[in-house]
């Protein structure tokens, strides 16, 4: 899947060799005060509608953030119609009522069910998700195409099965492995037989962690087949993507992102071991009143530990989203026409979403529509588009290639999305 489709690159203009490379560093023009408002309207009618405004507050913030986003000097327009985001979010609270109901009420057979049918459609609700995202985006006139086929949908999701299989087997291994128990004799009669729970071997041990490396591997390759395709198959008018990542390049992303995940932990429990340290050594003379203090350190670190583990996660996230971020917008391109480079700081970033959390927390979630601008926009602001000849040429060309394609045009006029 990182092969590089140009066929349509061949009805560019044989001359677009030798025209020279404009570079046009994007920008967002949006800011943290005009997002506030948008946010809280979408937060109070959330609350007044119990979260049936959320189809709406949706379209509002993503026709903010598209608005303000310029890209080379001409804003990202969201076309998306109410109507369906309506239908689509209708559905999707039907489906959760029903599945709820089923569990509650014991029926195992329609739960069952619900999984299985949730594993099978997976693969075309993420496809259709990104027909939807993508038709619904618009710059200069161009529309973007995800034009994959189910078959490529269907294939490229082949980890979600494989994961299947792996924890089939690690539960029928388990089973095997575990040792015969022996039931103890009852001591008076009538006394219900007591059975111990089977010992925990190192085989055991070994297979459950083969299946969680395994796991991983499966989800690191569903990623990288959804995203390869995604680009490959998604079309600016009528040139498809350019895709130059590998495999590999996720693998040592998600590596080095366990990694910071595991220093900032054993950072995160060292500090709280040393508060609790210094808590006991300051309160050890006051011994009467030792048995109150120790009950209140214990339930302290238990809850500060749990957000201590939430707060160790951050930096590994954060850490994760701008390497990811940078791997793919300074290796994807729009096939022959145009080229992305990043230049977007993990360490900036970093310090950037812890700063933000805390605010966040300081101000009781006041300020994450702050945060989200911010992110956003070091983001957005790290990338240059790079085009060969003029925007006006190119943009020019490619509606021309747009307006020859007689299904596209009736789609948009009828306010459809062609399936593939």
């Amino acid at each position: 899947m990182n092969h590089n489709d140009s066929g349509s690159a061949a009805q560019l203009p044989p001359n677009l060799a030798l025209q020279s490379i404009e570079a046009h560093p994007l920008e967002f023009t949006g800011s943290g005060g005009e997002y506030f408002r948008v946010w809280i309207v979408n937060v109070l009618l959330g609350i007044l509608t119990l979260g049936f405004y959320t189809p709406w507050a949706r379209r509002r913030t993503a026709q903010y953030f598209y608005d303000h986003s310029m890209v080379a000097g001409s804003p990202l327009e969201f076309t998306a119609q109410q109507r369906k985001m309506v239908m689509g979010f209708v559905m999707l609270v039907l489906l959760t009522v029903a599945y709820n109901i089923a569990a509650e009420s014991g029926q195992d057979t329609a739960v069952a069910l619900f999984l299985l049918a949730g594993a099978v459609l997976a693969p075309f609700i993420w496809a259709s998700a990104m027909r939807f995202r993508l038709g619904a985006t618009r710059w200069r006139g161009l529309r973007l195409q995800f034009t994959a086929s189910w078959r490529e949908v269907y294939t490229a999701s082949w980890p979600v099965f494989a994961l299947a299989l792996v924890w089939m087997a690690v539960v029928f291994g388990l089973q095997a492995l575990a040792p015969e128990v022996a039931q103890a004799a009852p001591a008076v009669a009538g006394e219900k037989v007591r059975k111990s729970l089977p010992a925990f071997t190192a085989p055991m041990g070994a297979l459950l962690a083969l299946g969680l490396v395994l796991s991983l591997l499966c989800i690191i390759r569903l990623e990288y087949n959804y995203k390869s395709l995604l680009v490959l198959r998604a079309h600016l008018g009528t040139e498809p993507g350019r895709w130059k990542p590998v495999y590999m390049d996720f693998v040592k992303i998600w590596l080095a992102t366990v990694a910071v995940f595991i220093v900032s932990a054993l950072a995160m429990g060292a500090l709280l071991a040393a508060l609790a340290g210094g808590s006991f050594a300051l309160f050890a003379g006051q011994t009467q009143r030792m048995g109150l203090w120790l009950v209140v350190v214990i339930f302290v670190a238990i809850v500060g530990g749990i957000f201590l583990l939430l707060l160790a996660s951050a930096p590994a996230r954060a850490y994760r989203e701008a390497r990811m971020f940078q791997l793919m917008w300074s290796n994807v391109g729009v096939s022959q026409v145009a080229r992305f480079k990043c230049q977007l700081g993990t360490g900036r970033y970093v310090l950037l979403r812890l700063k933000n959390m805390l605010l966040t927390l300081l101000t009781l979630g006041l300020y994450r529509p702050f945060a989200r601008v911010s992110e956003y926009r070091m983001r957005f602001e790290s990338v240059t588009l790079h085009i060969k000849g003029g925007v006006d040429q190119i943009a020019g060309i490619l509606v021309r290639q747009q307006q020859g394609g007689l299904g596209d045009a009736l789609a948009d006029a009828a306010g459809l999305d062609l399936i593939g």
